[in-house]
């Protein structure tokens, strides 16, 4: 699940940068504006992928989708983005989960049989 879940948070870590750019160009918001809220969701995306394998680590990737989907309010783009991050941050988790059980299963097949 680890793996699937940095992906994403990484994927997550381009495109808000990306949006940040697009954002710049389409609103009439200032840069600091739009820097200050991409800049928090960035960092802490960055900063969410080390700490996976802690307790709590799966929670606090849903505290920072609920982040991003309440940052619309400052930026309206990010209602839908944060919406679609949120889906993907659940087919991560949800999905990471069954490729790991399916990894301990085969393992302790493996170690069975041989």
């Amino acid at each position: 699940m680890r793996t699937l879940c940095a992906s994403t948070l990484i994927g997550e870590f381009f495109v808000i940068g990306f949006a940040g750019l697009v954002a710049m160009q389409l609103t009439d918001l200032s840069a600091a504006t739009i820097w200050t809220v991409s800049g928090i969701a960035m960092l802490l995306s960055v900063l969410l992928c080390g700490m996976l394998n802690r307790p709590g680590g799966v929670q606090l990737g849903w505290v920072l989708q609920i982040g991003l989907i309440a940052s619309g309010l400052v930026i309206p783009t990010m209602y839908f983005l944060g919406g679609v991050f949120a889906a993907l941050w659940w087919a991560s988790v949800h999905f990471g989960r069954k490729i790991d059980d399916a990894k301990a299963r085969f393992a302790a097949e493996s170690s069975a049989a041989g």
